[in-house]
């Protein structure tokens, strides 16, 4: 029985390398394990279900922990627009109206930028930094001045 274990642990930590999440291979180490127990001369096919479907099962519980606990909360990759967010950019056209709307240039594509609260109206050439992005409009500030505004 042993070698029917050791087949299904093989096959599904094979199937573990055509998918993503890191779920076939805690299945595949369970039925290992059920292997080395049937080896070992446990010889009642239920016993080994057991082994296979607790051990399984906990490795299971215990990567999702483990993965919420400690990586997902650590992890700040940004992606998208939230990449944009801290970078400095230039003022490509001046602020005008009653938002003090202008426009940036940042990787790449034009955004309208919007000076937050305490901010001057935006020049032609000059630095600013990206605090945040609503929808398709960028929030801005200089950076020189920002250690003196509150927004």
């Amino acid at each position: 029985m042993w070698i029917i274990w050791l087949v299904i642990a093989a096959l599904l930590m094979a199937g573990e390398v055509a998918t993503t999440g890191f779920f076939l291979l805690w299945f595949g180490i369970g039925a290992a394990v059920a292997a080395i127990a049937a080896l070992l001369g446990v010889s009642s096919l239920p016993l080994q279900i057991i082994i296979f479907l607790v051990v399984s099962l906990l490795l299971v519980l215990g990567s999702r922990t483990i993965f919420e606990k400690y990586l997902a909360r650590h992890t700040s990759l940004k992606t998208g627009v939230d990449l944009m967010i801290g970078e400095i950019v230039s003022v490509i056209e001046p602020s005008q109206g009653a938002r003090n709307e202008a426009a940036i240039k940042a990787f790449g594509s034009v955004w309208t930028a919007i000076p937050i609260a305490g901010e001057e109206p935006l020049q032609i050439g000059e630095s600013v930094k990206i605090d945040r992005i609503d929808g398709n409009t960028v929030y801005v500030y200089r950076p020189s001045h920002h250690s003196r505004l509150k927004h």
